[in-house]
């Protein structure tokens, strides 16, 4: 595949579609399930309040992986991202009731660098609060 937006149409600034995506404890099992990672902090409720969290939280990378998702849509390739990198600022916490949790995404183009690449700068929500800070992505545009 090949990146879907040219180098050349895109501006500093150009902002990408924003999106919404729902975590609920089905998902955190599921993830858990693929990556390996059962830390009970995902999972359980008893465990993760002992430890001293609010509730059961999102798997960082799992957070990390659905905002991207930004990013690869807006490319149309998921080949195109070069580089990828957050600091973890807030967990997403995910009560067990029938809403779950909500990671906002918005992103727009932060800089136009060279080899037809440009640095996307996130901005990443949850419940009001950014849960991800310096999350940076360089894509590589056609």
């Amino acid at each position: 595949m090949t990146a879907r937006i040219a180098y050349d149409d895109v501006e500093v600034g150009t902002e990408l579609p924003a999106q919404s995506f729902p975590v609920d404890r089905a998902a955190l099992v599921q993830y858990a399930g693929a990556s390996g990672d059962f830390n009970p902090i995902h999972w359980n409720e008893k465990f993760a309040k002992e430890v001293g969290l609010p509730d059961v939280i999102a798997h960082g990378m799992f957070t990390m992986a659905e905002a991207v998702r930004v990013v690869t849509d807006w490319t149309g390739d998921p080949g195109a991202l070069v580089d990828y990198g957050v600091r973890f600022t807030k967990p997403v916490v995910v009560p067990n009731d029938d809403k779950g949790a909500v990671i906002e995404v918005s992103g727009k183009v932060g800089a136009k660098l060279d080899d037809k690449t440009v640095r996307v700068d996130l901005t990443v929500t949850s419940d009001g609060q950014k849960v991800l800070g310096m999350s940076r992505a360089v894509v590589r545009l056609a």
